[in-house]
């Protein structure tokens, strides 16, 4: 009986970006958007779609990341010329990464943003500042009003990518950050308290990158992402115990 239970997995129930995902993966395979064609303004799919426009445009951000999709400024998104079985296996590897892969994701994540906050640091703008200080106090209203502050922690963070003016290292956060932020606060990983935790951790990141100073940015951001690292090492172990059990 240990052993029938062992092998049944837990339903995984999609969200509504890789619901977004998949239409337009089936738009593409069907031939009705071909490499080339544009796609409809991001508020006319989020009507159609029937969902925020949030989630229309992480779901773009992550087909532009992997190259599925090309964004003009100018004149909006367009289906790349990438061969339709190469489609086909990409958005299949991005949906499967979303939702097996949380131990990696959690530890690519911890070494690209401390990259990002070492960079943002020596780079920044007074508007990059700015914006992160926006950021940061709109967090902190929301949690001290006990609503819910997912998306402007994924703007903090996005914020502090976009100093860096590396714009490879502010896709790769976009692309991460947005499953990971939600995944973590909607189970509650680290605790109902947190979002109140990270109030203080936020104001040391932004006072280190808000004085130029490197290494305490990057001390700071290390501090605010350890714990979660901790987590998702200690599952990661567990798992290798099990399957080598």
């Amino acid at each position: 009986m240990k052993e029938l239970i062992d092998n049944i997995q837990a339903i995984q129930v999609e969200s509504p970006v890789d619901k977004i995902i998949r239409q337009l993966k089936q738009l593409i395979v069907s031939g009705q958007l071909k490499p080339g064609d544009r796609l409809p303004a991001e508020r006319a799919l989020s009507e159609k779609f029937g969902v925020g426009r949030s989630y229309v445009r992480e779901a773009i951000l992550k087909l532009e990341f992997y190259g599925l999709l090309k964004t003009n400024p100018q004149s909006g998104t367009y289906v790349s010329g990438l061969g339709i079985k190469v489609i086909d296996s990409l958005i299949t590897d991005i949906i499967k990464f979303n939702k097996d892969d949380f131990s990696a994701m959690v530890e690519a994540r911890y070494y690209l943003e401390l990259d990002s906050v070492r960079l943002a640091a020596e780079r920044k703008s007074s508007e990059d500042i700015e914006a992160i200080e926006q950021a940061m106090n709109d967090y902190e209203a929301k949690v001290n009003n006990g609503e819910s502050a997912v998306e402007e922690d994924m703007l903090f963070h996005v914020m502090i990518a976009r100093a860096t003016k590396n714009s490879v290292i502010e896709s790769m956060i976009l692309n991460l950050i947005p499953d990971l932020i939600k995944h973590i606060t909607e189970n509650k990983i680290c605790g109902d308290n947190r979002g109140k935790a990270a109030i203080e951790e936020h104001r040391a990141i932004f006072e280190a990158l808000k004085a130029g100073d490197i290494d305490a940015a990057e001390n700071a951001m290390a501090g605010h992402l350890d714990e979660i690292l901790q987590i998702s090492r200690a599952d990661f172990a567990a798992k290798l115990l099990i399957n080598n059990s």
